[in-house]
């Protein structure tokens, strides 16, 4: 599992993040799992990119 969760940008060890991953079924990463910044998100009719200043680009 990765350090910080993507949704809300808490460890994603702490508490309950059911909430969490039910919203990413529907939606693009906001914070990055590794560091925990914020992303910049662009959401494309195919699909989205998500870019995080220190760790890169995540697609789906």
């Amino acid at each position: 599992m990765t350090p910080y969760c993507d949704h809300c940008g808490r460890p994603a060890h702490e508490g309950e993040h059911a909430g969490c991953r039910a919203a990413r079924a529907m939606e693009p990463p906001r914070y990055c799992p590794h560091c925990c910044r914020r992303m910049v998100v662009q959401v494309t009719p195919t699909g989205w990119s998500a870019r995080c200043a220190e760790h890169g680009t995540l697609s789906g």
